[in-house]
């Protein structure tokens, strides 16, 4: 039997006085991955920085590891075991790709990532070992910013939108690391806008409406029609 890593309960959260999310009830077991699908300002953005801590959450909104975590401040979130891969990337350009990484690391979790592990995931990465972030294709980036995220040893990986602007070719590189990331102990929730690949990679899939979840089922058991009446609303 599974343990449930994750749960939200009635999670809202606010941008001054606009509501971006309205009891969101969510949950993610450990090993599993889980997609969250849904058109632009649906609030599958929110959700995860809610989770994060970069959005203000009740303390019982956010339950990790049995513990309430809402509100409690970004840096102690990660140190608890959960990393975001934020969309855009987000590296400092200034640094070399192996400096970025080692910044991930900086929280001191115990756990199976380090840089050799992140280099055998990304062999393309110790190539370019020394360059600086600017220096990297757009999917190169997006590596060293999971590789980043990797290295604080998270128990559970945010990754928001990260195919965005990418080739197929470059896409499916970093899809195929999938696998490896869960099999180290690392549960994943992928934000995707391509639906279809975020059922092929998922247990479980979310589909977000105007800040609800308006569908959740295993990916499987889902039907196109199911997921298109969730995504675009019964209007459409």
């Amino acid at each position: 039997m599974n343990t449930t890593l994750l749960r939200t309960r009635r999670l809202t959260s606010f941008y001054g006085d606009f509501q971006a999310l309205f009891g969101i009830d969510f949950e993610i077991d450990a090993g599993e991955v889980v997609s969250i699908i849904g058109a632009n300002g649906a609030g599958k953005s929110t959700f995860l920085r809610s989770l994060v801590g970069l959005n203000k959450a009740a303390g019982t909104a956010i339950e990790f590891g049995g513990r309430p975590i809402g509100g409690m401040p970004p840096y102690e979130i990660v140190k608890q075991g959960i990393a975001l891969v934020p969309e855009g990337r987000r590296l400092f350009p200034s640094l070399t790709v192996e400096e970025n990484l080692r910044l991930g690391g900086h929280p001191g979790r115990p756990g199976p990532w380090s840089l050799e592990r992140v280099y055998a995931l990304f062999p393309i990465l110790e190539e370019r070992r020394s360059s600086p972030g600017t220096a990297l294709s757009g999917g190169q980036q997006q590596m060293v910013a999971i590789g980043r995220a990797l290295m604080s040893n998270p128990c559970l990986l945010l990754r928001d939108e990260i195919s965005l602007g990418l080739s197929p070719l470059i896409i499916r590189d970093i899809y195929g690391s999938m696998p490896k990331i869960v099999a180290a102990g690392t549960a994943v929730i992928v934000v995707e806008q391509d639906i279809g690949q975020a059922m092929r990679v998922a247990d479980r899939l979310y589909c977000f409406q105007e800040g609800r979840v308006s569908l959740a089922g295993r990916s499987d058991a889902l039907t196109r029609e199911q997921i298109s009446e969730a995504y675009f609303g019964s209007h459409h």
